[in-house]
This record gives structure tokens, sequence and C-alpha cells, in this order.
């Protein structure tokens, strides 16, 4: 077994809060710049930049888990991400069937184009990728598990777009792997006013948006290698994969992670 660090919230590009610096080139160098192993690229509502860093990542070391972050009908942003291609593209028609037509306007919103390794326009998402879909989270969260993925809320101690704002609880039915708190969580007073956070899989990551976002935040997984199903096993705490410490802003949490 081994430590690896994992950051499992980077958007690119195609996103249109993120920064158009967001490249491909740019998320793979800063990766490594960081010392991140592993890396998931979740982009609003769109999968369609994810096979580009997936293969540039695999030529330099890198795992890149590939999936969306998506929004809700409830507006509850959770990250998802997938085994392989096939079950990826699945997804991603799913969600175009979803997304609802919302014309993007990029002088406000941003640019939602995704590249290839020489940062060529590949296309441009014309629907607005921020909005929410028209299915809920218990629908999106039981098509995730069809496809074997990993379904995260993200997050949950934010006071907007997250599953404690929008919901007030983390629903019972819900197929969840593990749960996102942000680099802002104060880990105290969210655990007092939630305790059902004591039991589940935690997980940190930089949510970023700009290059210098990346790895700022992380966390450490022990594992037998860098793949989606080590992760995947971690997040369930099996067979001596386990979450073991989350690194927020320079300074690390383990004495509160449970551990199985």
């Amino acid at each position: 077994m081994k430590n690896y660090r994992v950051d499992l919230h980077i958007h690119t590009v195609l996103s249109p809060c993120a920064s158009l610096h967001m490249s491909p080139d740019v998320i793979i160098q800063r990766a490594l710049e960081q010392k991140l192993d592993i890396i998931g690229i979740a982009d609003h509502n769109s999968t369609k930049q994810c096979e580009v860093i997936s293969e540039m990542g695999k030529e330099v070391g890198l795992t890149v888990l590939c999936g969306a972050e998506i929004n809700t009908k409830e507006e509850v942003h959770c990250l998802t991400f997938f085994g392989n291609m096939d079950k990826l593209k699945e997804f991603q028609r799913y969600l175009d069937v979803h997304l609802p037509v919302v014309k993007n306007k990029p002088d406000l919103f941003g640019d939602q184009v995704w590249v290839d390794k020489e940062n060529n326009i590949l296309g441009e998402e014309q629907r607005l990728l921020i909005v929410g879909l028209d299915v809920s989270i218990d629908e999106v969260s039981e098509k995730v598990a069809e496809l074997e993925g990993l379904f995260i809320p993200a997050h949950v101690d934010k006071p907007s777009n997250s599953i404690i704002s929008q919901l007030g609880f983390l629903p019972d039915y819900l197929t969840v792997s593990g749960v996102e708190l942000s680099a802002n969580v104060n880990i105290g007073e969210f655990e007092s006013k939630h305790p059902w956070i004591k039991d589940s899989t935690k997980l940190v990551n930089s949510d970023a948006h700009m290059p210098e976002q990346i790895g700022s935040s992380y966390t450490v997984m022990q594992l037998q290698e860098p793949t989606f199903d080590e992760v995947k096993m971690a997040l369930k705490n099996e067979t001596g994969r386990h979450v073991i410490r989350l690194s927020i802003k320079g300074e690390s949490f383990d004495s509160w992670i449970i551990k199985s």
C-alpha cells in the first residue's frame, strides 16, 4: 500500500466560471508541480474535456478520473466519476438529454469550449452549463449507480449549491460514495451542527477554477495503485484502502476521519 495525493475537483476551460488558462497542458503541468497522483476533471454538467486530459495524464504517469460536477434540479452540486470511457459517454448522453435549453451568454457567464492537446478548439457548448438539470438528486444518484460510478455531494458545508443549503440534510436513500468538504470548512462547527458527517467518508479538494488553485487542498488516500477502482474501494474503506488525511490549505487533519 502507498499514500497518494488526490484532488478530485478541477474545472477546465469548458466551465464558464473557470479561467481560460485552465487548458489541458496547464492542468497537467500544475498537478505534477503540486505532486498530485490522481486528479478529477469535474466541469459543470459536461464531460467533454475529460478524454483529452485523461490521455495526456497517461503520458506522464498522472491518473485522471473523468466525470462532471452536476447541478441537480434542487440546485445541489455533486461530483460524479466513471470507470471507463464507455460509461462516461453514456453519462454525457444523459446530461445532453437533461440539460435545459438556456443559451449561454459568453460576455456575461464566460466561454464554454473544449480543446485538444494543442489547445485548438474542438467545440463550443451553446447551452449554459451552470443551470440545474431537469432531474432530481435521487434520479442522478440512481443513474450514476447504474453506471457503477462515484457520486459525491460537493462542498456540503457551503451556504449555497450544497446538499445542506438546499435540502438541509443528507437523504439516506441516496447512493453516496463520500462527501466533499470545502477548503473553507470549520470542521468543529460543521460536525456540531451536522453529526451525520462523522459516519461519512470525507474528502477535500481544491475546486480549482484557476491554475494556481490546483492542489491547494487535497485528500491523501492509501491505495495499492492509483486507479478508479482503488479510489472507489478507499471511499468504502475496503481491504485496507482508505482516506487517511485531508490537507486543507496546508493544514492536515486526520484524527477525525472515520476508518472502518
